[in-house]
């Protein structure tokens, strides 16, 4: 039997761990030599003043050192434990939607830190984002060939976050062939995700929901979709009715998905895609006195790490400035956040000075978050990284 070591928390640091918090931070655990010296990744009997707290993978080089697994310091953490944690995963997912595709594992949240499993059909895509996911990688693919024995599945590890455990960044296509992007369906949308090349997992159901939202307040009108990846929103809008919708991305590869899909949902005659930057697009749009119906701003994290959130909502603030003063009297108004260190509060503060600076009035219509396949850990507030506002301007 393998002896599972154990690491301590030092005294008066142990409150979160107590109250069920599963992250322990590295400044407070008692690093010895010992505990330095243990492997990335291992699995480790979490203690302090003689007390147990768990058992957590553990890294002794990463700022969160140790991510508690279980309150039980006498499981057995292999093949089995997974099994059981991504079967309950499962289940929930398959009540909540009736066909397979959405994201199946969201890290903690699901009990399983690190991982980040979206479904596509009998494809999946896989997030291994620490040291203890990569330990656990060959029990979570026995684990998926016992409960779901898809067809395809993709490794996605090649998250910069990878870096800050001191881990390299990979593509690895495990079963099956992931050379061409691959369907997704939501709700009577069609998109295609590159499994190898997209962004994330290739596709945002975080997204899902609000899609759904905002395709509802686009019938009849003209739409602007900044940043608009592989044409989620875009494609939603065409497909609920909207007379023109102008998606626009930087990246080439992302709107040729978006074009693809366009014309796999019939609705190509309603859509243009175009390369370009998104504040250049909305500033000459200003200059232009141009306006849509609805303009909807999705873009990637502008916040990366804590040290970046100034200059982070000074952008939220620009955006949402430049945003409004191209929205048409009456229309709608859509902005999101996933970047997981701005507080929901401050966004919603930096959309009101925007929208105020740009010299218009107008009242929110929802506040929203991921769809419920993104669920939040209790007392991980960062798991609800994604913030969404709509609103409609005067």
């Amino acid at each position: 039997m393998i002896e599972i070591p154990t690491i301590h928390v030092m005294k008066g640091h142990a409150r979160r761990a107590r109250t069920g918090h599963p992250w322990i931070y590295s400044n407070e655990i008692e690093m010895d030599a010992a505990t330095k010296a243990l492997p990335p990744g291992g699995i480790v009997r979490v203690g302090t003043e003689g007390k147990p707290l768990g058992l957590a993978s553990f890294n002794p080089h990463s700022l969160i050192a140790a991510r508690i697994m279980t309150p039980s310091v006498n499981a057995s953490i292999d093949w089995r434990f997974v099994q059981d944690r991504l079967a309950r995963a499962l289940a929930l997912r398959d009540r909540i939607y009736g066909t397979p595709y959405y994201r199946l594992v969201h890290a903690e949240a699901d009990g399983l830190p690190g991982f980040v499993i979206d479904r596509f059909g009998d494809a999946l895509s896989i997030q291994v984002n620490t040291a203890g996911a990569e330990v656990l990688l060959a029990p979570m693919l026995a684990a998926i060939d016992a409960v779901i024995a898809p067809r395809t599945v993709v490794i996605r590890a090649d998250a910069p976050v990878r870096t800050l455990e001191g881990l390299e960044l990979r593509v690895e296509v495990v079963r099956g062939n992931a050379d061409r992007p691959i369907e997704v369906h939501e709700g009577s949308l069609r998109a295609l995700a590159s499994l190898t090349a997209g962004q994330k997992t290739g596709w945002f159901y975080d997204q899902r929901d609000n899609r759904a939202f905002v395709a509802s307040l686009a019938a009849g009108l003209d739409v602007l979709d900044l940043y608009c990846y592989s044409g989620g929103f875009s494609i939603a809008a065409a497909l609920a009715g909207a007379t023109e919708v102008t998606g626009v991305d930087s990246s080439e590869a992302a709107l040729s998905l978006a074009t693809a899909a366009a014309r796999l949902n019939g609705v190509e005659g309603q859509l243009r895609f175009e390369k370009g930057e998104a504040f250049g697009v909305l500033e000459s749009a200003a200059r232009e006195k141009r306006h849509w119906g609805t303009v909807i701003c999705d873009p990637p994290a502008f916040v990366k790490a804590k040290k970046d959130l100034a200059v982070g909502l000074r952008g939220y603030r620009k955006l949402a400035r430049l945003a409004a003063s191209v929205v048409a009297p009456g229309g709608f108004l859509v902005l999101a956040s996933c970047s997981h260190h701005v507080p929901a509060s401050d966004f919603a503060s930096e959309i009101a000075a925007g929208i105020a600076t740009a010299g218009r009035t107008g009242r929110i219509l929802r506040n929203a978050g991921a769809g419920a396949d993104h669920p939040v850990h209790p007392l991980l507030p960062e798991s609800a990284y994604l913030k969404l506002q709509v609103l409609q301007l005067d």
